[in-house]
């Protein structure tokens, strides 16, 4: 019986689902290897070289090698450790004076072979730097003529015609993702330095500080208890968030008028020579410095309010944070 028309083209798609498949189990294998077999004595060696680093960690490799140093130096920077990308190709062109004495050197090959990067090994050798391997054979030059070799042996690669990089490539992201991250634990790197190493992405948005947006100085709305109320309104006027803080004589928080208590008391004809005291709202909503910006506008949302006086351990006044500057935050 002959094959239909639209036969071919479904027994093709089957086929690349099954290779698909049998791609990711092949990497998964490859992750399981690598940590069953991870050396924890090369991994501490490797840690002690990168820790005792004055200078920068050079991550170096060529090909899709070179992709994956790419993404190490990239995380290794973002996470406390001064870190870059050198092209082997082109270090032996002039590149190679952007490593100096004291630098450390993150070399990955998964032959240990690489002719880039073997030719680079007589220079390095001369700069005095320290350098670690991340490779697939130990019997290579690069692991013979490194101070600390990480094994990140395959069976297998996942192509199934067995050449391109697949399974190398996994293994060898996650041993530098395991070795940057052991490190960061290492250094003591917590959620304020990623934070401070993150301004503008949304990662370092989740961590942004009520310091850094709330309101602080001469935008700050505040009158004394003693004032008017008229004294209230023109300073609300004056710095734009709809509300003034009414502090005691020792800066303390003693209450807020807002836009809508003014509509309240106009509605109620109160004079404006009433004393504010007498008409604020007492005890408001209030957040400290540290507290997290996302915190501040849960709060804000959830107690459906546009503002929350920041204040420090002893009850006095540091700030205001506004519901719009954290929307404005939340946006960059």
């Amino acid at each position: 019986m002959s094959e239909r028309p639209g036969d071919g083209q479904t027994s093709r798609r089957s086929a690349s689902l099954q290779v698909a498949r049998q791609v990711v189990r092949t990497e998964a294998a490859a992750l399981e290897k690598l940590e069953r077999e991870l050396d924890e004595a090369a991994l501490g060696a490797a840690l002690d070289v990168l820790l005792a680093c004055s200078g920068r960690i050079v991550c170096t490799g060529m090909g899709k090698s070179g992709i994956i140093a790419k993404k190490l130096a990239g995380t290794l920077a973002s996470t406390g450790s001064p870190a870059f990308f050198l092209h082997p190709a082109e270090a032996g062109h002039g590149d190679l004076g952007m490593v100096v004495d004291g630098d450390a050197v993150i070399a990955l090959s998964h032959s240990g072979n690489t002719a880039e990067i073997v030719g680079l090994l007589p220079a390095m050798r001369r700069l005095n730097v320290r350098l670690i391997a991340l490779v697939g054979s130990m019997e290579s030059t690069l692991a013979r003529e490194s101070d600390v070799v990480l094994h990140v042996g395959i069976e297998e690669e996942a192509c199934p015609l067995g050449l391109a990089p697949t399974a190398s490539t996994t293994a060898a992201l996650a041993l530098g993702d395991a070795l940057a991250m052991a490190l960061l634990q290492e250094r003591g790197f917590g959620p304020e330095d990623f934070a401070g190493f993150h301004p503008r992405g949304s990662l370092g948005r989740r961590l942004l500080r009520v310091a850094s947006v709330m309101h602080t100085g001469d935008q700050l709305p505040c009158v004394g208890r003693v004032a008017p109320l008229r004294d209230a309104v023109a300073e609300m006027s004056a710095k734009g968030l709809g509300m003034t803080v009414i502090c005691d004589t020792d800066n303390s928080v003693a209450g807020i008028v807002t836009d809508g208590d003014l509509r309240r008391l106009m509605e109620r004809e109160v004079a404006l020579d009433s004393p504010v005291a007498e008409c604020m709202t007492v005890d408001p909503a209030r957040i400290g410095p540290e507290a997290l910006a996302t915190e501040a506008l849960r709060r804000l949302e959830e107690g459906r309010i546009t503002c929350l006086t920041v204040t420090d351990d002893s009850g006095a006044l540091v700030g205001v944070v506004h519901l719009h500057d954290l929307w404005r935050t939340q946006m960059i």
